[in-house]
């Protein structure tokens, strides 16, 4: 009973968590600047909720529902999944898990994510951590890891550098001009990298 009034508040949804005190943090860096390795520890050390925009998405291919199988011929593609889908996805984690504190990891990907995200979830990143890492390093660790994902290989991989280089950039920009991003050197071994990110969360 009640699915009108249910799906009117799902569409409201958006201003639950603008009630809430929610803090977001935008992760951003090139693939293989080794953001999800910083992220597990942000999680243990100050008891954030990792959302991964790209696990998001994964998890949506699997579960073989009709928006996975939409998702999973634009990563074919190398195209970027639109704003609404990614935002969904994110808002629902973010509503589901009961915390407070989130650190939304290759996300926003471009300009036009980040507009929306702030239009959709009215939530303003408190900052963004940007792990800026040489493009010779990345493609080093990202061949060397090889977890068995098919876009690890180096067209991809160089496919995906320019991406970022292009979608990703403008939105550091965007926050740089705001003084919200903290740009921590991710080349350097994990610990030393960690210890630079710790000091932003403290």
């Amino acid at each position: 009973m009640g699915t009108v009034a249910d799906s009117a508040n799902k569409e409201a949804s958006g201003s639950l968590l603008a009630n809430k005190k929610v803090t977001v943090v935008f992760v951003l860096g090139g693939p293989g600047s080794g953001k999800g390795t910083q992220c597990a520890n942000i999680v243990q050390q100050f008891g954030y909720t990792h959302l991964s925009a790209g696990d998001l998405l994964r998890a949506e291919i699997k579960s073989g529902s009709e928006n996975g199988t939409m998702i999973q011929n634009m990563i074919k593609e190398g195209k970027i999944v639109p704003s609404e889908v990614t935002i969904k996805l994110l808002h629902r984690a973010m509503l589901e898990s009961g915390n407070d504190k989130f650190l939304i990891d290759g996300f926003p990907r471009n300009e036009e994510n980040r507009a929306a995200f702030e239009a959709v979830t009215k939530i303003e990143p408190a900052f963004v951590l940007y792990f800026d890492c040489p493009e010779e390093e990345m493609e080093r660790r990202l061949l060397g890891r090889n977890q068995g994902r098919e876009d690890d290989n180096i067209e991809t991989i160089r496919k995906r550098f320019k991406v970022f280089l292009d979608s990703s950039l403008p939105v550091i920009e965007y926050y740089n001009s705001k003084g919200k991003v903290h740009k921590i050197d991710a080349a350097k071994p994990v610990e030393d990298v960690f210890a630079a990110t710790k000091a932003v969360f403290a």
